[in-house]
This record gives structure tokens, C-alpha cells and sequence, in this order.
């Protein structure tokens, strides 16, 4: 699925290191989010802005400025920028090393570029309102600019769970010690804003998970090379 979503920074929260890789398998419309899950507290302020202070694009396009449910977060990885990119763009090699992936499919041929489409699944715990259920998700390609961001929005879907839109957004930055991957996620739909803490805690917890498989995957490249 995908992922759009919006003055400086807020505070990072510390990063869960339990629950995260086991009951908050979570969706993060592009990887992993489990509503309901142990999470990190949610952030009260608009994430459209970057950890540079200004907002945070691909191409001029970002989240969704008038998403209730929005997350950020960043991460600095000791590896070179080019496995990073392309562990990210990489699509249909996620399952291999993001277990909240359960299935992926790239809809198109050749590179990921703009107007690509991918479908992918990921499991969704019940929760006090909504059943266990697998998500499908068919996430667009709205930015690409390569070893510096992109940008996908698409719907989820799964049966009694569904978010009409999520918007990511990623960035990669070098800086003294690696790359500073950035991103931000929005979503929208009358059922996920019915309860908008759950949903924006479980949006973090996947995200989070998401940061942690990347930087785990990528510096482990690095080091077998």
C-alpha cells in the first residue's frame, strides 16, 4: 500500500525494540502495521516537515497535509547509499527480509519509476473493533528520484479493515556516519480515523519495524562486502 503524509520536526520518541518484531507486525502502507499493536506513543505534531526543518518532498510531492493519522521518523545507517536504495526500491525482494511482507507482486516491468504499481499482503491482528485479517495493498509509484526519495500512495484492504489511502514517503540523505533515512506516512478513511490513536500507534510501530529491518539488512550487506 502506500503512503503520503506532512515545520520542524517533532521530538523523536525512543524506539521499541520488543512487540515491534512479533505482535506489532504492523502495516505501515508500505510495510508493516498492525492496528492495535504496542507502539510508540504517537506524535501529536504534523509530520509533513523533514528532519531538516523544511517539508519533506520527492519531486514537490509529499504525505497528506490534512491526514489526522501521520507518523515520522529517521535513522542513521551505516551502509553505502546504493544498497540502501535499492534494498528500498527493490520491491519484490521484500519478503526476504521484512517478515511483515507476506506476499509482493510488481504490476509492471523494468525498474520502479513513476506510475509503477506493486500488490502486496501483510497481516492485521484483531482488534476490540476490527477482526484478524491479511491486507491487501496495491501501492502507485507518485515520485521517484534515484538515491534520493520516493513516494507511493495506495489503498489497504482486508476483510472488516480498510484504509482508503496511505501516502509514504521516504528520503536519503548522506551524513557524517552513513545515510539519514527519513520517512513519513499518512493515512485516511472513515474507519482508521474512528479511533485515530490506535491507528496513528500502530502506523509508528511499522514504521519503526520497517527502519530497524533496513538499517539491519543494509549494514550487514555492507559488512559482507
Amino acid at each position: 500500500m502506500s503512503s503520503n503524509g506532512p515545520s520542524t520536526s517533532p521530538a523523536r520518541q525512543s524506539r521499541p525494540r520488543t512487540g515491534v518484531r512479533t505482535a506489532a507486525l504492523t502495516l505501515s502502507l508500505a510495510v508493516a502495521g498492525v492496528l492495535g499493536a504496542p507502539a510508540p506513543p504517537a506524535q501529536a505534531a504534523p509530520a509533513a516537515q523533514g528532519h531538516h526543518g523544511g517539508a519533506s518532498q520527492c519531486r514537490g510531492q509529499g504525505v497528506d497535509p490534512t491526514a489526522r493519522i501521520r507518523y515520522q521518523s529517521d535513522v542513521v545507517i551505516d551502509a553505502p547509499l546504493s544498497t540502501i536504495f535499492k534494498l528500498q526500491t527493490d520491491v519484490e525482494r521484500w519478503p526476504a527480509w521484512q517478515p511483515p511482507v507476506l506476499t509482493m507482486k510488481r504490476l509492471d516491468p523494468g525498474p520502479l519509476r513513476k506510475g509503477s504499481q506493486f500488490r502486496w499482503t501483510t497481516p492485521a491482528p484483531a482488534t476490540p473493533s476490527t477482526p484478524a485479517t491479511t491486507l491487501d495493498i496495491t501501492s502507485t509509484v507518485r515520485q521517484l528520484q534515484r538515491g534520493h526519495c520516493i513516494l507511493w500512495r495506495g489503498p489497504a484492504i482486508g476483510e472488516g479493515l480498510r484504509i482508503d489511502e496511505g501516502v509514504h514517503l521516504w528520503t536519503f540523505t548522506k551524513v557524517k556516519g552513513g545515510v539519514r533515512v527519513h520517512t513519513e506516512e499518512t493515512w485516511t478513511g472513515a474507519q482508521v480515523e474512528s479511533d485515530v490513536p490506535t491507528a496513528t500507534a500502530a502506523l509508528g510501530a511499522g514504521l519503526e519495524a520497517w527502519l530497524h529491518d533496513l538499517k539491519t539488512t543494509a549494514e550487514a550487506r555492507a559488512q559482507a562486502h
